[in-house]
């Protein structure tokens, strides 16, 4: 089942502030923090620090969610040692479960690829396999860094590159052309600001517009949606218009918060299936971190595919 992330309100002896002489120092770049109108439910990293009307106002990256947010100093509480190991833990045991689950699927996908190869038949015979090919194009280093942790991980073969939201649509097409990838991830930070527009308004999106560029451009070069599987998107963006461009799989039905793993566990899922199946969609989100509130795509083929026979070069002299 997807694990879904509840607000957790911190009791006072697990936020802190920073002090000097008795006096509060300003918060710094690179302090992890909480906003309390939230009740303290994400951490966030302070990457800016603006002047807004007189009042300093941090620039926040989410930690484990792929959302982008300001918040005056006032709202912002700085979180400490304790509180962020036991978040971290809480975090890495979502994770393990997430993984746990890819790989049973990924071990009952290869039993039915190899059967398949052999249409049935008892052969004494080694086979190899050539999953999709990923190229990851990420806003944010820390969160590619984490991506491709877990990619070598689970096995796909990726090439990942930081590229600033506003910078995708120009750079997507020679990255196309270098990589040639099975499949594109196309990601980062985002948010919907109500005060900016409707939900259906892709203008009060703050990365969204990017995202959709990219995809279209992507489409441009590629139009299959099986000779190039999508997944774009971050936090609360504008699922239907990354669906329209041409994405299979995007965020954010709901405009909810997505976790900076999701498009790993979603894409090595293609890359695993092999291309003669038909993936579904709920068999993809059921294994993400945030389910179908947050991801949705459409019927898609996968990009595995069996060969034999394996041998070794000793095999082989």
């Amino acid at each position: 089942m997807p694990l879904f992330f509840t607000r957790s309100i911190l009791s006072s002896h697990m936020l802190q502030t920073k002090q000097t002489k008795g006096r509060v120092c300003v918060i710094q770049v690179g302090d992890i923090v909480a906003r309390k109108s939230y009740e303290c439910d994400i951490l966030f990293r302070v990457i800016d620090i603006k002047e807004k009307e007189g009042e300093k106002e941090a620039i926040l990256y989410g930690e484990d969610v792929r959302l982008i947010a300001d918040a005056p100093f006032s709202d912002l509480v700085v979180i400490d040692e304790r509180e962020k190991k036991r978040r971290k833990e809480e975090e890495k045991r979502h994770i393990e479960q997430c993984y746990k689950l890819l790989r049973q699927d990924y071990r009952a996908l290869r039993e039915k690829s190899e059967y398949d190869a052999t249409g049935g038949y008892e052969v004494k015979m080694d086979f190899f396999q050539l999953p999709g090919r990923v190229l990851h194009i990420d806003g944010d280093p820390l969160y590619l860094r984490k991506c491709m942790q877990l990619y070598e991980r689970i096995g796909v073969p990726v090439y990942g590159v930081h590229c600033h939201e506003t910078d995708m649509p120009d750079r997507i097409i020679p990255l196309l052309e270098q990589v040639r990838p099975d499949i594109l991830v196309v990601t980062g930070h985002d948010a919907y600001s109500k005060s900016k527009g409707s939900v259906d308004d892709l203008r009060a999106y703050r990365h969204s517009k990017y995202f959709v560029q990219t995809v279209k451009q992507a489409r441009k070069k590629i139009p299959n949606l099986d000779q190039l599987v999508i997944f774009a998107g971050a936090c609360q963006s504008h699922f239907e218009s990354l669906i329209r461009a041409g994405a299979n799989f995007a965020s954010s039905p709901a405009r909810v918060n997505i976790h900076a793993l999701d498009p790993v566990y979603i894409v090595s899922r293609v890359s695993f299936t092999p291309f003669m199946d038909r993936i579904n969609v709920w068999d993809v989100l059921r294994n993400t971190l945030t389910g179908e509130k947050g991801l949705g795509g459409v019927e898609t083929r996968g990009v595995l595919r069996t060969g034999m026979p394996f041998r070794t070069m000793d095999e082989q002299t």
